[in-house]
């Protein structure tokens, strides 16, 4: 059985309706381990105490929210429950939104949104009505510590729940303005046409992290006290004519299938290995 990341309620309208919810994805990286380079002995992080200048257990650790310049309010985890809002058991629909009504770069996390056992017919009727309305639910729920905006959406296998980010939260400093440069109505159909041609329908299986699959053939091969495979970087040179640069494209371009081909290694001769097996 998946863990269980949240258990409560969805309040729509006068229906209310138990569910839980499970973590949809996660990241998987290369993880390192941090070693002693002197005997390669695992080095361990240790809590300390800055005033005694001593390492402490995490059983007399408690949090301290700053108050002012080097003053803290202890606050308990007994008092969190006791000021937690409504959402941190019940997440009532705000408002409902059209399917492309809110921008993707507000989404932060996935989940999926399973019903209790005994209370499937108004999670088919909630699924049905947002399916058939093409619409998404509007939520606060509480979890991680922090009150969430969140966007729940009909799937094909039911529902499934965004943490959204808030609107302060977005860093819109970073964002740059797009140049104004002017192009031909010749190279914007030369483009258009580059565009239908990659063209080909989102298979999420045809991806995967060339980059972890390169660091683990490094590993093995490390192991085995082979040479290292390395891997040959693309030369890219700036664009002097925009026209020329899409002819080719659309000459080398054949119709998309799938993800582009990795660069050629280069090293002990041998192929990188294949996919990594899903466990």
């Amino acid at each position: 059985m998946p863990a269980t990341v949240w258990k409560g309620y969805i309040n729509f309208g006068l229906v209310t309706f138990p569910v839980r919810l499970y973590s949809a994805a996660r990241p998987e990286g290369v993880h390192f381990h941090m070693l002693h380079r002197k005997d390669l002995s695992r080095v361990k992080e240790a809590w300390y105490c800055a005033q005694e200048n001593k390492p402490i257990e995490r059983s007399e650790i408690v949090k301290g929210y700053e108050a002012g310049e080097g003053e803290y309010v202890v606050v308990e985890d007994e008092e969190l429950k006791q000021v937690a809002p409504a959402s941190a058991s019940t997440m009532d629909v705000l408002q409902f939104v059209g399917n492309e009504d809110v921008d993707p770069l507000y989404f932060e996390s996935s989940y999926y949104v399973a019903p209790e056992d005994k209370a499937t017919k108004p999670y088919t009727l909630f699924l049905a009505a947002l399916t058939k309305t093409s619409h998404n639910a509007i939520a606060k729920v509480v979890m991680h510590n922090r009150e969430h905006v969140v966007l729940i959406r009909p799937s094909q296998d039911g529902l499934v729940l965004h943490t959204l980010y808030y609107a302060d939260e977005l860093h819109n400093a970073n964002k740059s303005a797009a140049p104004k440069d002017k192009f031909t109505a010749k190279e914007l159909d030369m483009a258009g046409t580059l565009v239908r041609q990659l063209t080909a329908p989102f298979k999420p299986e045809q991806f995967h992290d060339t980059y972890r699959e390169n660091v683990e053939r490094l590993v093995r091969e490390k192991q085995k006290g082979k040479k290292i495979t390395t891997i040959s970087q693309p030369r890219k040179a700036p664009v002097i004519d925009l026209m020329e640069a899409l002819q080719r494209s659309l000459k080398s371009a054949a119709p998309h299938t799938g993800e582009a081909k990795p660069h050629r290694a280069r090293g002990n001769g041998k192929k990188p290995s294949g996919r990594r097996k899903a466990a």
